[in-house]
């Protein structure tokens, strides 16, 4: 706890006479850095020091008649910024400032170059006590670059018995090769952690971290561990729930325990060297996976709901969901697939997805198989009787989409009888409701799938036929714009 007598933790504005500058050890110096300044006659209050390094005379203690624990969790509800200059304002809260439980440094936000954002966090981190932190993040950009002593010093005050959430985020590309240290984690200090998130450095010393049984969340983006390490990292979590690898490419053979029995969501992508998974935790309810067609075991679990398998390197993804999904994910209910393209036809599915109600396939490039018969996508909507909404998203990467004199649609050779005869079906889907598809073309194949679900789906309500890459939710706040070639097409 700091003493009354310690200094003021507001760097002057610059309309103060210069002879109220702080020492340059100033705990609060990234105040004014960050835009948030306090006139001395707003604030009727002088953070200037004197001489002997004591608040100057005329500070304002304000009448304050509440419980010192009251006003520091008041102080510890604010915003970081709000929470220092209240710590200006007051004696009482300037003592809880130095406890203040919620260390965030945000680079990107605070859009200032290198060496004052290490500035800044730097004399925040030298005038913490150290006690009292929950929450430490560090997000930096990719012109961030400092000496890994800098990030030993910060992270041994921010890593400290009760922090519950940790992130830090260091440049992708990035030349320091920063080496986590697992002795951070060790004792009452991994104990109450629950959030961990690390990106672009390398964590080896994982025999030195403690038991992490709090810990809920984990998330490694391009951090340098293998499977032994990460096996040895999760082997205490048994309360984790969620786990997110990206980019680790020590990674070749990923295998969880059944021990990690309230693990529900499991995110792997771009992990380049990963050749299999296997995951034996009973309770997977979501499956995120990004990257090639490998062998995926998921112990027989039934409770998989949500599923999303992205491939942008290798082709025919959707040949191997419907040869190998239901093996993995019989019980699957919202489905998203987003192949690079596809250069076979999608054969039957042998069985039936029973409780798929949405699903969504993505074709990146399908102008890459000009051979696909798009119509053989209805082996998917065959083997889900209950499916209520179908979402076919096609992105040609090309400017100007083929048009049908050029005799260059997929399924269509020059001087073939344009017909509309192959998609035909004996039964009737009854459940159908909503279709879409963006990116639609005058090829022959995807009109036929289009002729053919209005005659199959019998309940259907909606259909969108949409030239553009259409409108995403999820990632976009309005529509593509149209370019001349679309319009024309449209």
């Amino acid at each position: 706890m700091a003493s009354s007598s310690s200094p003021c933790p507001v760097e002057p504005v610059a309309d103060l006479p210069s002879s109220c500058s702080p020492a340059s050890h100033h705990p609060l110096k990234f105040i004014t850095d960050i835009g948030l300044t306090v006139s001395h006659a707003e604030s009727k209050v002088s953070p200037c020091q004197q001489a002997d390094g004591s608040p100057s005379a005329d500070v304002l203690e304000p009448e304050v008649t509440l419980p010192e624990d009251i006003l520091w969790k008041i102080h510890a509800l604010m915003p970081m910024q709000d929470a220092a200059r209240a710590a200006c304002l007051s004696h009482s809260f300037l003592h809880s400032w130095r406890c203040y439980p919620k260390l965030i440094f945000d680079m990107r936000a605070l859009r200032k170059q290198t060496k004052d954002f290490i500035n800044r966090v730097d004399h925040i981190m030298q005038n913490h006590s150290g006690v009292g932190v929950e929450i430490f993040k560090l997000q930096t950009r990719n012109d961030f670059s400092v000496h890994p002593s800098y990030l030993d010093r910060w992270l041994e005050v921010a890593l400290t018995p009760g922090i519950k959430e940790f992130v830090l985020g260091l440049p992708i590309e990035n030349e320091m090769k920063y080496n986590f240290p697992g002795s951070l984690l060790s004792g009452e200090r991994a104990h109450s952690i629950q959030y961990f998130h690390l990106s672009s450095c390398m964590f080896h010393s994982v025999g030195k971290v403690g038991c992490l049984s709090s810990l809920k969340t984990v998330r490694l983006h391009d951090v340098g561990i293998t499977e032994e390490e990460l096996c040895l990292l999760l082997s205490n979590s048994f309360a984790l729930e969620h786990l997110d690898l990206e980019s680790c490419y020590d990674i070749r053979c990923l295998k969880l325990s059944h021990l990690l029995s309230k693990l529900n969501r499991l995110d792997v992508q771009s992990c380049k060297m990963l050749q299999m998974i296997e995951c034996s935790a009973p309770k997977v309810s979501i499956l995120n996976y990004d990257g090639p067609t490998i062998p995926i075991s998921l112990g027989g679990s039934l409770q998989v709901k949500k599923m999303q398998m992205t491939s942008t390197d290798v082709p025919n993804l959707l040949h191997y969901a419907s040869t190998k999904l239901l093996s993995i994910a019989p019980n699957v209910e919202t489905l998203f697939l987003y192949s690079l393209y596809e250069k076979v036809n999608t054969p039957m599915v042998l069985g039936k997805f029973l409780h798929l109600k949405y699903l969504e396939i993505k074709l990146f490039i399908p102008t890459r198989s000009p051979d696909y018969d798009f119509c053989s996508l209805v082996s998917f909507l065959d083997a889900s009787p209950n499916l209520k909404m179908f979402v076919l998203r096609s992105t040609p990467m090309q400017v100007e989409a083929p048009t049908i004199e050029s005799g260059l649609i997929p399924g269509v050779k020059i001087g073939e009888d344009f017909s509309l005869a192959s998609c035909v079906w004996k039964h009737h889907h009854g459940k159908l409701k909503s279709v879409i598809i963006n990116g639609f073309h005058p090829w022959k194949t995807m009109i036929e799938l289009t002729r053919c679900i209005l005659g199959y789906a019998t309940s259907l309500k909606h259909l969108i036929l949409d030239t553009t890459d259409g409108y995403h939710r999820r990632n976009f706040a309005k529509c593509s714009p149209l370019g001349k070639d679309t319009v024309n097409e449209a």
